[in-house]
């Protein structure tokens, strides 16, 4: 009776070292795979891409029906503007249409944001002389506008460079609101207001560009 209770068949005994080594490889492949998702070069390098320096903001009295445009010339003598909103390391964020863009959409509602302000940041420390104009494109007011025009640097810590505010009288006027220089330590100095214009004689004339390698980068 004894045999009915034998195994069919041998079972070999477990090797305590193979387990050992079959758990320490499940270990490592499990760090691994949190690891990756820590380490992602790709987006850290389009964060540093995308780091303001500097912020130029030009803001004028909400409700108003109104559009101011900014416009800003580089060192390089290409100009950023609502025709081409990013030139190597100047980019405009924002571009106000008065009361045109005033009405958002947010969770399925229309919201209204009243507030007129239009932004472009330096995204690099380039040095060179940078030029900032305000254009009145539309006039529905009929009077003057006052915007307030500001500077402010963001790295290596917040402060307000600039601030000064500007009446613009009728529509089509251009105005140089402030010239300054950025030098190599990415501090501002040689700020004046020299008039000159950066608007086109047309304004659906695009500026010419430059190959991308005079701005770093890559080809």
């Amino acid at each position: 009776m004894s045999s009915l209770y034998k195994h069919s068949r041998n079972i070999p005994k477990a090797d305590p070292f193979i387990d050992l080594l079959f758990n320490s490889l499940l270990g490592f492949s499990f760090l691994f795979l949190v690891s990756l998702l820590f380490i992602n070069p790709k987006a850290d390098q389009a964060k540093v891409e995308k780091q303001a320096e500097y912020i130029i903001t030009a803001t004028w009295p909400q409700n108003l029906a109104d559009d101011i445009d900014l416009w800003m010339r580089a060192p390089t003598g290409h100009t950023v503007s609502y025709l081409k909103k990013e030139v190597g390391w100047l980019h405009l964020e924002r571009d106000d249409r008065g009361e045109l863009n005033d009405t958002l959409l947010i969770d399925g509602k229309q919201e209204i944001h009243p507030i007129n302000q239009e932004i472009i940041t330096i995204r690099k420390r380039h040095p060179g002389e940078y030029i900032v104009n305000l254009y009145y494109y539309t006039a529905k007011s009929q009077k003057a506008i006052p915007v307030d025009i500001r500077i402010d640097r963001i790295n290596p810590k917040y402060e307000t460079v600039y601030r000064k505010t500007i009446n613009l009288d009728k529509q089509d006027e251009e105005t140089t609101a402030v010239r300054f220089t950025i030098k190599e330590d990415g501090n501002v100095h040689q700020i004046n207001q020299l008039p000159v214009t950066l608007t086109p004689y047309s304004l659906d004339h695009l500026p010419r560009l430059l190959p991308d390698a005079m701005f770093g980068k890559p080809q």
